[in-house]
Formats: C-alpha cells, sequence, structure tokens
C-alpha cells in the first residue's frame, strides 16, 4: 500500500502549484508532444520528459527562474528529473499526482 500524504506534504504541493508559472508548467507537461512539439526534442518526451531549455525557452523566463522553480516541483514530489548529457529534462510524477489527488478528496 502506498503511503497516505500528511498535511505537510500538501503544503508543500500547494505552495508549489500556487504560483502561474509553475501551475503553467505542469499543465505543458501533462501533453509534452501537444505543447513543446515546435523544439527538437533530446529524448523522448514521454519517458524522459522536456529538456529544461525547452522548457525556458516556452516560458520565456529567465534560466535562474525556470530552474529555481523546477527544483520546488521536484522538492514537492511533482515532477521527476532525468539526466540526458549535460541537460536536465522533467516530466510529471503521474504516481504522486493520484496520491495528492486522492489526499485532497480525503482531508478537504
Amino acid at each position: 500500500m502506498v503511503a497516505e500524504l500528511g498535511s505537510g506534504e500538501l503544503i508543500e504541493v500547494f505552495k508549489a502549484l500556487g504560483n502561474p508559472a509553475r501551475l503553467q508548467i505542469m499543465q505543458w507537461l501533462r501533453d509534452p508532444d501537444a505543447h513543446f512539439g515546435a523544439y527538437e526534442p533530446i529524448a523522448d518526451r514521454r519517458t524522459v520528459g522536456v529538456c529544461v531549455t525547452h522548457i525556458q525557452a516556452k516560458s520565456g523566463l529567465a534560466q535562474s527562474t525556470v530552474s529555481s522553480y523546477m527544483s520546488t516541483l521536484e522538492r514537492a514530489g511533482l515532477v521527476q528529473p532525468t539526466r540526458v548529457g549535460k541537460w536536465t529534462h522533467y516530466r510529471r510524477d503521474e504516481q504522486r499526482l493520484a496520491r495528492v489527488a486522492r489526499a485532497m478528496g480525503d482531508s478537504i
């Protein structure tokens, strides 16, 4: 059985998603082919994720800001990073997101 999320974990998720740009990135990552199709993939978007440089280019935010945002999403357990060469790719952690949804339904 998968451990349930505690209040502290839910608060971290809410904080991470409370920023409009981070929420938008999570929405983009839900369908990476549709949202990042204009960028030549370095690796398979579905299995490895989207290159952080592509997230930065699409968002129009500074590289340091995107790196900070992705670290926040990673700490909240919402994305999983994978290194491909010198680039970090991110994909949503769908199992964690399902646990978050269940925890919200059970506690709110």
